[in-house]
């Protein structure tokens, strides 16, 4: 089914050629009814050359010599089969038979021809068959030429992701090697410290309370680090495990909005006073954002002991019509703050990047009384829905690939490996490789040369049909001074001296429709340089010769 573009404009291109056939047989003053045949016949041939090249060729070029109303379809159908007939033996097939029939008739239809008229219609009959047909194969063969450029240009492109993915691989193992060494070792210290101060005995009930909230938070932070190195290693966070010894279970749940009671009970553990207020009716959130409420609870009881240690922190989550808001305020510090609270300045700036994902959004500032709030909008459904959904973690969202990663590459200093691909940076040797590798670069090849060889004769041939046609020309035709200077009376001898030798096939048909010739005599017909009164006319100038002198001079013209 062809697109609608295509179907007008090939409509436009039938209409075009039918009145082209017509308006040329009008002027050879052909009858009405094969007139309007002609124009019938090419906008007929003209939509099928797309599906049968070849056979529109030939049938277009056995009827362009006969009726010279299809010679803008011949043109047109060279075009057609150069760009459309596969194969270089079979292309060159069929345009040599095209040429030998065209030849063949005109051959046929003028039996009287000289030889040095059918060369000479040869090598113009090359133009209308041969140059649009090279056109056509030119046009074919730079396109598919510019489709394997693509295509191979596409495979560097794919290469080089894969090569950057495994290079992003093999850092994020790297990293996760590096943090289960170190932190991993701190961490499992800091557990078997604390949990041998549990046990002393020196230790009173307070203290001993206290030593059990730092080695449950070591072991959850051990639990953290072990997600965080699954994906760093593998891309997914590690599949949810059994409950471990101590009860908790490690899994999603506590890792969402179900989990903010243990966070704000192990606070409370650690001597602050949190309260949790619930409003609203309870709906569920997507994993992100479940995740997302989370984190900005944690991330805001992290700052609150950090910098307003002894403060009251309330916790809030408030169940909205249309998205779940959550709120970690404290008043100000009772106790001063140390000066040497570490701080890395990024826990709200990745709150707000994980926000932003769920289609959330969060906000931070001081309250009133001195104190600070952290607040988060978290939608009930995510931007994402119905799409796979990243698993909760820490940092997958940070080693998702940026769409743009190959092609911002700043292509700057001389040619090499860092350079973009889509520059097409050592273009010809990798063209030359790609199509050396392949049966279909070489036949590109060799159609390219063959093309460029059959352009160079015919060059040739219009060269030296051209050299012969002035050649021909001095011999056949004068100016209409030449022939005013001419006397009647003259001796045949001195004109003959004065004008031309006359034998040349221009003139072969000089004698149709002209007027008789005296009696007993012989004339030396020649053309005018000059143009006739209508275009088909041909201005003719005759000498007649008798008894060794001109006897008459006469000036015609002949259609």
């Amino acid at each position: 089914m062809w697109p609608v573009g295509r179907v007008v404009g090939e409509s436009i291109l039938s209409l075009a050629l039918a009145l082209l056939a017509m308006g040329t047989e009008f002027l050879d003053d052909s009858g009405t009814v094969q007139v309007f045949g002609v124009a019938l016949g090419a906008a007929l041939l003209s939509p099928l050359r797309r599906v049968l090249p070849a056979t529109v060729l030939l049938m277009v070029a056995v009827g362009s010599v006969p009726f010279a109303g299809l010679g803008p379809l011949f043109l047109v159908a060279s075009w057609s089969a150069g760009r459309r007939i596969e194969g270089l033996g079979r292309a060159a097939g069929v345009f040599a038979l095209t040429y030998a029939l065209t030849l063949g008739q005109t051959a046929v239809s003028e039996p009287d021809v000289s030889l040095s008229m059918l060369v000479f219609s040869g090598l113009f009959l090359l133009v209308p068959t041969i140059v649009p047909g090279l056109a056509g194969r030119y046009w074919s063969q730079r396109r598919t030429l510019t489709d394997t450029l693509h295509e191979y240009n596409a495979q560097l492109l794919r290469e080089r992701e894969m090569i950057a993915g495994h290079a992003r691989i093999r850092e994020r193992q790297r990293i996760a090697q590096d943090m289960h060494d170190s932190l991993g070792h701190q961490l499992a210290l800091i557990a078997v410290h604390t949990g041998a101060l549990e046990v002393d005995r020196e230790l009173t009930g307070r203290q001993r309370e206290a030593v059990g909230v730092l080695r449950e938070a070591s072991v959850a932070a051990m639990h953290e680090l072990r997600d965080v190195v699954g994906v760093l290693r593998d891309g997914v966070p590690d599949s949810p495990r059994a409950a471990d010894p101590d009860g908790e279970e490690p899994g999603n749940p506590s890792r969402g909005v179900a989990g903010i009671e243990s966070l704000a009970e192990g606070s409370r553990r650690a001597g602050a006073a949190v309260d949790v207020r619930r409003s609203g009716e309870e709906r569920p959130l997507a994993p992100t954002a479940d995740h997302a409420a989370y984190r900005v609870v944690q991330e805001g009881l992290t700052n609150a002991h950090k910098h307003a240690p002894g403060a009251a922190i309330t916790i809030g989550l408030r169940y909205e019509p249309d998205s779940l808001v959550v709120e970690v305020a404290n008043g100000p510090a009772v106790e001063p703050v140390s000066g040497s609270v570490a701080s890395g300045c990024q826990g709200l700036t990745g709150l707000e990047e994980r926000a932003r994902l769920v289609g959330g959004m969060v906000h931070a500032g001081p309250t009133a009384d001195g104190g600070f709030r952290l607040a988060g909008v978290l939608p009930y459904t995510s931007p994402g829905d119905g799409f796979p959904s990243p698993p909760p973690g820490d940092v997958l969202a940070t080693f998702v690939a940026p769409t743009d990663d190959f092609r911002a590459q700043n292509a700057k200093g001389s040619a090499g490996e860092s350079d973009p691909v889509t520059d097409w940076n050592g273009f010809p040797k990798e063209l030359a490789r790609t199509m050396s590798r392949t049966k279909r670069g070489n036949g590109i090849a060799i159609g390219c040369g063959v093309a460029v060889l059959v352009a160079v004769l015919l060059v040739i041939g219009l060269v030296v049909g051209g050299i012969f046609l002035m050649r021909e020309a001095d011999s056949a035709m004068i100016e209409p001074k030449q022939y005013e200077a001419v006397k009647v009376g003259q001796s045949e001898a001195e004109v003959r001296d004065q004008l031309p030798s006359g034998e040349s096939f221009l003139n072969a048909e000089t004698g149709k429709g002209a007027p008789p010739e005296p009696e007993g005599s012989t004339c030396l017909t020649l053309l005018s340089t000059e143009f006739g009164t209508g275009w088909d006319a041909e201005p003719v100038f005759r000498f007649c010769f008798k008894d060794g002198k001109l006897i008459e001079k006469k000036s015609f013209e002949t259609k």
